[in-house]
């Protein structure tokens, strides 16, 4: 059986599964600088703030302009969070050939964003998180192959 592939930190090997990667993507018209920005700005899809979003320098940045709960997020977030994160992860897996190459190339092996940073997108740390980045990965992975 082959091992799990952990990912996380962009310098890392696999970092380049990470949202924080520096792999723009273009979707909706615009070119987003990493799919964290897209993510993030999701959150506020149609107001100001989610081209304010766009502009954040780094997808850390980014990170916490999304999170911030002053800012008015929209109300169907939690229903359609995960289909946000296919689509931006869809769109980097398909116009970087170079990406595309190296989530084909993980073959079968269980990919598994690792740290104790998030219990829903990653693994918790102790495997008790969701790993829906993961997940989200593999599925991406499956469709690029015809499976």
């Amino acid at each position: 059986m082959t091992p799990p592939i952990l990912f996380y930190a962009t310098d890392k090997p696999y970092g380049e599964f990470s949202n924080f990667s520096r792999h723009p993507i273009t979707l909706d018209g615009l070119t987003w600088p990493t799919s964290e920005h897209y993510f993030q700005a999701q959150k506020f899809a149609g107001t100001p703030h989610e081209e304010e979003l766009r502009q954040q320098p780094t997808p850390m940045l980014a990170a916490r302009m999304g999170r911030r709960r002053d800012l008015p997020l929209r109300p169907d977030w939690d229903a359609v969070k995960d289909g946000v994160m296919r689509t931006a992860l869809r769109a980097k897996f398909t116009q970087h050939p170079a990406l595309r190459e190296l989530l084909l190339g993980t073959a079968d092996a269980v990919l598994v964003e690792h740290t104790n940073n998030d219990r829903y997108w990653a693994d918790g740390d102790d495997g008790s998180g969701r790993n829906r980045l993961g997940e989200l990965l593999m599925e991406v992975r499956a469709q690029l192959r015809g499976d």
